[in-house]
């Protein structure tokens, strides 16, 4: 039940911590891992001290054992290892402290430590966090390289000799963090979000040398892997050599197979990128050279027409056949006027020769009568008619006598 105090009714400090230490004695016997960071085993003591941590977190909780518990593993068991203990929570009042009253302690062998890999790996990759979808590219050239590493390390060293031999002007923000032991996971967590906050750096790298299975766990860490799956930036795996393969490496958008191999996958090469340029220049003068050379000949050959290459050769052909097509013409029209001006020619004497007209010139009279009719034969008239008689000069009038 919840205690009832107040300002005018505290508690003394001896209550609380004998309150405190009835509560943690109702706890009972818990299992607990962690991994051993201290450990003091005074000779002639019959009490071995430690220090358990979690290896994800920064909480550390102190154990106690006797003597001949902790010597049951000895040999197996030292500082960094990694331990399961069977252990009741002790409060010490004095000094307001919390403990462990270890009962047993048992070593976590690789094997184990594996198969919780293997079970970590795949329920992680249910959820997608290895998924091809979600790695990100890598920049061609990067402004700004983030490293992750160990101070002063060969994997340091060699990050960074060999980006600044294929790329001399490359930068890096290195963050040196501890890569093994409890302090780990927790430090190169940070030092991952820091660089992944930094808008100027294009991409960042993890890298550590080789180690055992042991010595790699840290990379396995499920916090980690959360924390390198929600970066923004490119992130490159670079964990011990081929042969290593932490829960890193699946979750990161590229992995290499040693530091050397990340510098070479995340900095071009200056002189490759030279010489691809040079031959890039070279293919490009070829191809327009050729180009030209196919143009210069496409033109040539069509100089070489006769259209082109004497341009008035077709107007002065062409002004030949219309001359010829004008007096040809010409002919013909002057052929068929001819022509008809001779059929009028005969036409006219024909009218002319049979025309009643000629007829009267030659002594010959027409007799009409008074409503113009012409009279062709004696009976037509009669007595005392006048007639009108027209001759080839004129006419006149004439009277029938019988």
């Amino acid at each position: 039940m919840a205690l009832t105090t107040s300002a005018d009714a505290p508690l003394p400090v001896g209550e609380v911590s004998r309150l405190i230490g009835g509560w943690i004695d109702r706890l009972g016997a818990v299992w607990v891992e962690g991994q051993i960071t201290q450990l003091s085993r005074r000779p002639g003591a019959g009490v071995v001290f430690m220090t358990l941590r979690d290896p994800s977190h920064d909480i550390s909780v102190s154990v106690t054992c006797y003597r001949q518990v902790f010597d049951a593993v000895a040999d197996v068991v030292s500082e960094g290892a990694r331990v399961v203990v069977h252990a009741k929570p002790e409060w010490y009042a004095p000094r307001g402290q919390l403990s462990l009253r270890a009962a047993s302690i048992r070593p976590v062998g690789v094997g184990e430590l594996l198969a919780r890999l293997e079970q970590l790996k795949k329920s992680l990759a249910a959820e997608g966090l290895f998924a091809p979808e979600r790695k990100k590219p890598l920049p061609f050239l990067p402004q700004l390289i983030g490293l992750v590493c160990g101070r002063a390390s060969a994997a340091e060293r060699d990050v960074l000799e060999n980006a600044r031999h294929r790329w001399p002007a490359v930068r890096f923000e290195v963050r040196n963090v501890p890569v093994q032991g409890v302090h780990a996971v927790p430090q190169v967590v940070q030092a991952v979000k820091e660089l992944d906050a930094l808008d100027e750096v294009d991409v960042i790298i993890v890298a550590r040398g080789g180690g055992s299975v042991e010595d790699l766990l840290p990379f396995s860490d499920e916090q980690l892997v959360r924390a390198v799956a929600s970066c923004r930036t490119p992130v490159v795996s670079a964990i011990g050599h081929e042969p290593d393969n932490p829960l890193l490496d699946h979750v990161a958008d590229l992995r290499a197979s040693t530091p050397t191999d990340a510098a070479k996958k995340v900095v071009p090469d200056v002189g490759e990128e030279y010489e691809r340029v040079r031959w890039l220049r070279d293919r490009a003068r070829r191809s327009v050279a050729a180009y030209l050379d196919r143009e210069e000949r496409g033109l040539a050959q069509a100089l070489a027409r006769p259209s082109l290459e004497d341009p008035y050769r077709m107007v002065r052909e062409r002004e030949e056949r219309v001359g010829a097509l004008l007096d040809r013409g010409r002919r013909s029209l002057r052929h068929q006027l001819e022509r008809a001006d001779s059929e009028l020619t005969h036409t006219h004497a024909r009218v002319v020769a049979l025309s009643p007209a000629a007829t009267l010139r030659r002594g010959y009279a027409v007799l009409q009568k008074a409503d113009g009719g012409v009279v062709r034969a004696a009976g037509e008239v009669t007595a005392d008619e006048a007639l009108r008689a027209r001759v080839a000069e004129g006419e006149f009038t004439v009277r029938v006598d019988s």
